[in-house]
């Protein structure tokens, strides 16, 4: 089965850097929005537009997901739908999503929707840097190489 990456774009600041890994790859890559967005001609990159409904991209990608797929996402609830299908998961900054850590992310994310319900200031996410871009880079070619090494694509 051919290793795929499966993008959720709306928000993704590292599209680039993943249609150059998947074209030094040759790697079909998917990229999933709510709403059009530009993607490069190349005919390894598909644009999936899905409905407007706020789920309507994490189920396309999550539907998809399997063994040899790798989802490309800060949305954890996704991430962790995307692993119990067997895909690799990976956020913008690189850090990879593992069964061994998805709970804690999500217990962590519930703990911070509350603290945010009852008006406590959390300060958000730190701003994404150059650091990040870099780390997500080595991980996305860490997990194509770890897949093919395991017989995938």
């Amino acid at each position: 089965m051919p290793i795929e990456i499966l993008v959720d774009a709306d928000a993704c600041p590292v599209k680039e850097e993943i249609y150059r890994v998947g074209a030094r790859y040759g790697l079909a890559v998917f990229v999933v929005a709510n709403s059009p967005i530009r993607v490069p001609g190349d005919p390894s990159i598909t644009r999936i537009v899905v409905g407007a409904g706020s789920d309507a991209a994490d189920d396309w990608i999550a539907g998809r997901a399997r063994p040899g797929a790798i989802v490309v996402t800060s949305d954890i609830p996704l991430a962790s739908r995307c692993l119990k299908a067997g895909a690799q998961a990976l956020a913008a900054t690189g850090r990879p999503f593992t069964e061994a850590s998805i709970g804690m992310a999500l217990a962590n994310r519930d703990l911070m929707d509350h603290l945010r319900a009852t008006g406590e200031a959390t300060g958000g996410p730190k701003p994404f840097g150059p650091r990040d871009r870099s780390n997500f880079l080595g991980a996305l070619d860490n997990a194509v190489v770890r897949l093919k090494r395991a017989g995938l694509g």
